[in-house]
């Protein structure tokens, strides 16, 4: 029963409820704005001061209309209809809808169908709010105004609850409170606390005394004193679910008094309710009798039902055939027959109905979602797949590649040995892939004639004498060897040097110099197992360069193969 008294109170504030500044009912209302007036108003019909807010609602009106500005007049009957009988309120309603006609679309039509979908909900026609609900989440839906959609669908969740399907509802509850994202922090408290309920009502107790101590902490420190109570009532509520009829009645009694200050049935209703089931169940039926009858005085001035009716005319009933009360007994029958025909059609009518306007479209969509999800992640599994496989057959084809010039190197390497075990007493060098040259003789006319013409002969022989020089006695092997620095050496200039080198080496003279340093590694690496032994650090440094990795790339462009792949085969052939 809980669960209707508080949906309304909800629904009759759910849509521009904001937080409570300082305002005074004794101050002159021409001394606000507009904002003010409907901040003061709800800050008072959310407390339950409805008289108070009547006046505010009023002077609102009037003030827009002397102004004639439409927007604030369409405010001003949206804040005077919720005091307003069901005939009064519908037309306040019909004419926000005349003049929003040609207004902003993202807001109307869709808010005219949610203030009515309240509005009947209010007065107890659960018919024909769900079905203004089903139209303002269409509208909602189609401006994509996502403030709409959660609004229409925690309402939705409120009729839910109402016919007793909890668990779908809470669903809704939880999911707005994990994503409040178009909610102000009033309206999701008021859902903390119909999740709270929901909670006691599937007999989630542990869940819901968090969420109740969480509330009871946050609004005392706030100093927020209607909500306090109303989570000293849920208190009140899970102390009866607990067992803890004594603990729970007191905590009631505490409410009681203060609702009683400012008067609302669907509270007090509340109250009596939990306060009756706790003296029945210590068995005190008489008091519990007391607070019942309360409850049917008051559903005797008001259009609002609720399920727990049923349970509260049944106790009745039962209780006044015991004691032999026959006129109280029938009395107490006729009204649970009338309550029940009116409860079993609006059971029977949402029952049927919300699966097919709501649920089953709903599950509709999340099946046409789902289906869309899963093409989309066969789609990504798919190109998965196939990049998996491109990427496999790239690695293999990268592996085959790796496999196939180590391969083609190991070759090189063995042919490289091989050539050096067999030209062992003689000068070689090696061009490059495998290719060895012939021996050094001594120098001939032919070369000299080799060498740029521009030169003396005597000049040339002279530094071809100088170079051989150079190569047998391994000066190569120094570090910091220049072209200028060995055209000093050899007292030539190095443009002289250059040129015979170019012309006769067939390169230049880093091209040379590495070269000479190449093949000396080449030939003492495998007649030298000491030297071989040594890091290559060391093996660097001794042939002349500066770290190992210049010597590893100048071996590797020599030879087109690795120092290490190199040494390998030499250590294989030793063995």
């Amino acid at each position: 029963m809980k669960v209707k008294f508080f949906f309304i109170l909800l629904l009759l504030t759910i849509y521009n409820i904001f937080k409570a500044q300082t305002a005074s009912k004794d101050i002159s209302l021409s001394e606000y704005s507009y904002g003010d007036l409907k901040t003061h108003f709800y800050e008072l019909f959310h407390t339950d001061k409805v008289n108070e807010s009547k006046i505010i609602a009023k002077y609102y009106l009037k003030k827009a209309k002397l102004e004639k500005d439409d927007k604030q007049i369409a405010e001003g009957y949206v804040l005077n209809h919720f005091s307003q009988d069901l005939p009064i309120a519908l037309k306040y309603i019909d004419s926000i809808k005349v003049l929003a006609k040609n207004w902003d679309k993202k807001v109307y039509p869709a808010r005219i169908y949610m203030l009515k979908g309240n509005l009947y909900f209010k007065f107890d026609n659960l018919k024909f709010a769900f079905e203004n609900y089903l139209l303002g989440l269409k509208y909602a839906k189609e401006n994509n105004n996502e403030r709409q959609i959660a609004f229409t669908e925690i309402n939705i969740a409120y009729l839910n609850n109402y016919i007793g399907k909890y668990a779908e509802a809470e669903k809704v509850f939880k999911f707005y409170l994990a994503h409040p994202t178009k909610l102000k922090e009033p309206e999701v408290a008021e859902i903390r606390q119909n999740l709270v309920n929901a909670y006691l009502k599937t007999n989630k107790l542990d869940s819901a005394k968090t969420l109740i101590d969480n509330g009871l902490k946050y609004t005392s420190k706030n100093k927020d004193v209607y909500n306090y109570h109303m989570y000293l009532f849920f208190k009140g509520a899970y102390y009866f679910k607990s067992g803890k009829y004594n603990e729970s009645i007191k905590e009631l009694k505490t409410c009681e008094k203060f609702f009683s200050i400012n008067p609302n049935d669907l509270n007090m209703c509340s109250v009596f309710f939990i306060l009756g089931k706790d003296y029945i169940a210590l068995n005190k039926k008489d008091i519990a009798v007391q607070y019942y009858t309360k409850i049917d005085s008051i559903i005797a001035k008001r259009s609002n039902l609720f399920p727990e009716l049923r349970e509260i005319y049944t106790f009745l009933i039962d209780y006044y055939k015991e004691t032999n009360d026959k006129e109280k007994q029938l009395y107490y029958i006729e009204k649970f027959l009338t309550i029940d025909r009116k409860l079993d059609a609006q059971f029977k009518y949402l029952t049927f109905e919300m699966p097919k306007k709501y649920d089953i479209p709903k599950f509709a969509k999340e099946k046409d979602n789902i289906i869309d999800d899963l093409k989309s992640r066969k789609m990504y599994l798919n190109l998965f797949l196939v990049l998996s496989i491109i990427l496999v057959l790239f690695l293999t084809y990268l592996f085959y590649q790796s496999k196939k010039a180590e391969k083609k190197q190991k070759q090189i390497a063995h042919d490289l040995i091989v050539s050096i075990e067999k030209n062992n007493e003689s000068k070689f060098v090696i061009t490059g892939e495998n290719n060895i040259n012939v021996p050094i003789h001594n120098i001939t006319q032919e070369k000299i004639d080799k060498a740029p013409k521009s030169l003396p002969e005597e000049t040339i022989g002279f530094i071809l004498k100088e170079l051989e020089n150079f190569e047998t006695k391994e000066y190569f092997l120094k570090k910091g060897i220049t072209l200028n620095s060995l055209a000093k050496t050899i007292k030539t200039n190095s443009t002289y040097l250059s040129d015979v080198i170019n012309t006769h080496k067939g390169k230049n003279f880093a091209t040379y110099l590495n070269d000479l340093r190449i093949d000396y590694a080449l030939k003492r690496l495998v007649r030298d197992k000491k030297f071989r032994s040594y890091k290559l650090s060391v093996i660097a440094d001794e042939l002349g360069y500066n770290n190992e990795q210049a010597f590893s790339l100048a071996f590797k462009k020599k030879t087109s193969t690795t120092l290490t792949i190199y040494l390998k085969e030499i250590d294989k052939a030793n063995t």
